[in-house]
């Protein structure tokens, strides 16, 4: 780990295991601003994302905040390097239970905190079987520091859940898929100009995943998982986001006679939080949704909208999954994992009912 990476963990943990007494005197914003690593961060509205954690998802306070430390009893977190196409960074908790992710865009972080974050909240609280990923802490930066407005240490970090909980401790944890999936009949710029030669490999990998294959499930777990997001999905698209994905892990089940430790994050979930197993036994599927940060009102957002707006009098190659608008975004999306999900029941009544109608995009 770096000097850039124990700088940025120093800050994360200080504001998790520290209370933060707002006293912006003149005096501390000078100080503050001439930091370039180690900025002082605060938990931003921490009494509701306490609420989540105990009142709602069941998440025992103690557990929660110990995860931070290391057998040692020190804090420590595990660097996992830059594996976001946006360009954040990532950290995991010494028992990797909790992941920490950076925000360097201010348009995202900003989007969360005063649009998403209060409409997030209320569909929790209403919607226990919610997918959206949960997140336990934001974590932010009060004051303006030279660090931030560099890009040397981000000025917001987001804890959430670690849905691959459970691979390291697993006998066969290099048996376990996951995948970021998106519609991919939208225009990728990095895929879709110059012959696919406009980003290396490296770049596009990152766009989004294929799922060759299909997830095989009964028709109950089939019609919960698009009734869930359908509900969830709604909330992203009443708030205005787009480009979100669906994140799916998959792993062989254990074996009869073979004895496999895999733990699990003890609080309340649904099926498909916790794993679902295929009908065929090959597999457990986990899924959640990710990466709900991108607005299309937000600043950032108009701009690349207007960009592709006037490319496309010229070549016609359509809405990227950032500019498009989130009806439609919220519609591909659906479909997408309506057409993965595959039940033990091709006819019936609950699933001419159920499945997505189909429409020419």
């Amino acid at each position: 780990m770096g000097q850039r990476e124990v700088s940025v963990c120093k800050s994360i943990l200080r504001a998790i295991f520290h209370d933060y007494k707002d006293k912006r005197t003149l005096l501390l914003r000078i100080f503050a601003f001439f930091t370039f690593f180690q900025i002082r961060l605060a938990r931003y509205r921490e009494e509701l994302f306490k609420k989540l954690r105990t009142d709602i998802w069941g998440l025992d306070e103690n557990e929660y905040r110990e995860s931070f430390r290391s057998h040692e009893r020190k804090g420590k977190l595990k660097a996992m390097g830059d594996l976001g196409y946006s360009g954040s960074t990532f950290f995991s908790t010494p028992n990797s239970k909790f992941l920490i992710k950076s925000l360097p865009r201010r348009s995202e972080y900003t989007f969360f905190c005063r649009d998403l974050l209060q409409p997030y909240f209320d569909h929790m609280v209403e919607n226990p079987n919610c997918l959206l990923v949960r997140i336990t802490d934001l974590l932010y930066s009060p004051f303006v520091t030279l660090g931030g407005i560099l890009g040397l240490a981000p000025p917001c970090h987001i804890v959430m859940e670690n849905i691959l909980y459970g691979k390291e401790s697993d006998s066969e944890g290099d048996k376990w898929e996951t995948y970021d999936l998106k519609p991919i009949s939208y225009f990728y710029p990095e895929r879709d100009i110059a012959g696919g030669n406009l980003a290396p490999d490296s770049v596009k990998e990152r766009l989004f995943d294929k799922f060759e294959d299909t997830i095989r499930v009964t028709e109950n777990d089939r019609i919960m998982l698009l009734q869930t997001l359908q509900k969830d999905t709604k909330i992203l698209e009443e708030c205005n986001a787009v480009d979100y994905s669906l994140f799916v892990v998959r792993y062989p089940p254990p074996t009869e006679g073979h004895v496999r430790h895999i733990p699990s994050l003890k609080s309340h979930c649904s099926q498909w939080r916790s794993g679902v197993p295929s009908v065929d036994g090959k597999w457990i599927y986990k899924v959640v949704v990710l990466d709900f940060f991108w607005a299309k009102h937000k600043f950032q957002a108009k701009a690349m909208t207007g960009l592709i707006s006037a490319f496309n009098l010229i070549s016609r190659k359509g809405h990227m999954s950032i500019t498009t608008d989130p009806d439609e975004y919220r519609e591909r999306f659906l479909r997408m994992v309506d057409s993965l999900v595959e039940s033990d029941q091709t006819t019936g009544v609950a699933e001419t009912t159920s499945r997505i109608p189909s429409t020419t995009e």
